[in-house]
């Protein structure tokens, strides 16, 4: 029995996004060049078993996509004209125009993933193309990831597409000019990725691992071609946030604190490829959001108890962040951590004087946190109303088991009290 195909189905696995990639920027289609692809690895499973494999088998599926897609066009009834929009005739014809040089092939990967993340699509389009174009998951897989209809996500996806070609949004790392405006929209896309899948937003379960791993391939990725601080800093974040994830459920699949967690559990191997990824990114200054994202998770991780913890440098790099990148998200973190640090009647001032904020007022977080801060100084009643708060605005079902759970044992409390 043949291995052939076994082979093929493993270089499919590992090397599909790659000869996509390119396939995009030699046919100026995403659709065409995905077709092209399937073609080309179609091809491989017939010929290699009967010509043997060639010695470049990553730069033979990308030449034999590209004249699968060449044919295409060829093919189609408005062949003139898409393939004069596309590039020059002789493109079509001559084979020596290819350009295979494995230095090409690996920045297409970048190009892509700048062309996903374009600041002109909206967030949700960069998310969604990102998933579907640089991981490689289907439509169905993406849908899923992001609690979308596959119908709902397919049109959002063709639009995207759609808008890159009619805006004529360009297939190319921008200049070095212009990264340092355009790289934080990578980033940030990267790390949504990252944290739908760390802490999904609603369904059964708290992590999507394949959202995390996925996101941590894309920043391998991105800091292999594209070594930068803030590159690295967001990998040191990654590792160190997904070295806690087996301790973040139970094995009855309840959500357990950070404060509670079995530290055992937390991959040691993983806190000390962050740090040294940490490490790489101080050393080049000034430190960015991820970087200082990734110090405070570094003070964590290095903390073999929850008392050990260092909360009067998680504070000092909270009043950091805050001051060069404010938001009422850091705002509330930083106010936790105030009041972790032996000063709880000062944090819960904070949060009141942030309340208001329209992004914290549908944020069952904010109250899940006031409500503890509340707890914890004994005012039981205030806590169970910000509890209740924080109840009907989660929707992942292990929160909103937490939080019950926090409510009945406020009763019990409140029962005991007054027998």
């Amino acid at each position: 029995m043949s291995t052939e195909p076994l082979y093929v189905d493993g270089l499919y696995r590992d090397h599909s996004r790659r000869v996509q990639a390119t396939l995009i920027r030699l046919l100026g289609d995403f659709e065409l060049a995905e077709e092209a692809m399937q073609d080309a690895f179609v091809a491989a499973v017939q010929q290699w078993p009967v010509n043997g494999r060639p010695d470049n088998p990553t730069a033979w599926l990308i030449r034999t996509g590209y004249h699968c897609g060449i044919d295409q066009i060829r093919r189609r009834s408005t062949a003139r004209r898409r393939a004069h929009l596309l590039f020059p005739t002789e493109l079509l014809t001559t084979e020596e125009t290819l350009d295979l040089e494995p230095t090409t092939i690996e920045d297409d990967a970048l190009r892509l993933l700048f062309t996903c993340c374009h600041p002109s699509l909206s967030m949700e389009a960069r998310i969604a193309l990102t998933l579907r174009e640089m991981c490689g998951l289907t439509t169905e897989q993406v849908a899923s990831a992001l609690l979308l209809k596959p119908t709902t996500l397919a049109q959002r996806i063709v639009r995207a597409k759609r808008k890159i070609r009619d805006a004529h949004i360009p297939y190319a790392v921008p200049p070095q000019d212009e990264l340092p405006e355009r790289l934080p929209d990578v980033l940030q896309v990267i790390y949504l990725v990252f944290n739908e899948g760390y802490s999904r937003s609603t369904g059964v379960s708290v992590v999507d691992i394949s959202l995390t791993q996925e996101a941590m391939r894309l920043g391998n990725e991105l800091a292999r071609l594209l070594p930068l601080g803030e590159v690295f800093g967001l990998m040191a974040l990654m590792l160190l946030n997904d070295a806690r994830r087996n301790a973040r459920q139970d094995s009855d699949g309840e959500l357990v604190t950070l404060d509670e967690q079995d530290r055992r559990l937390w991959r040691q191997e993983d806190i000390q490829t962050g740090i040294a990824w940490l490490e790489k990114a101080l050393a080049l200054t000034p430190a960015g959001y991820y970087t200082l994202q990734a110090s405070i998770a570094a003070v964590h991780a290095q903390a073999s108890r929850a008392e050990q913890t260092d909360w009067g440098r998680i504070v000092r790099l909270y009043d950091a962040l805050c001051r060069r990148f404010p938001s009422p998200i850091l705002a509330l973190n930083r106010a936790v951590a105030i009041a972790m640090n032996g000063a709880p009647d000062t944090a819960l001032k904070l949060l009141d004087d942030i309340a208001h904020h329209p992004q914290l007022s549908r944020y069952h977080l904010f109250y899940a946190a006031k409500a503890d801060l509340l707890r914890r100084q004994g005012q039981h009643e205030a806590a169970r109303s910000a509890y209740h708060q924080a109840l009907q605005l989660a929707t992942l079902d292990p929160e909103k088991r937490f939080l019950r759970r926090r409510l009945v044992e406020l009763e019990q409390i409140k029962l005991e009290h007054s027998s």
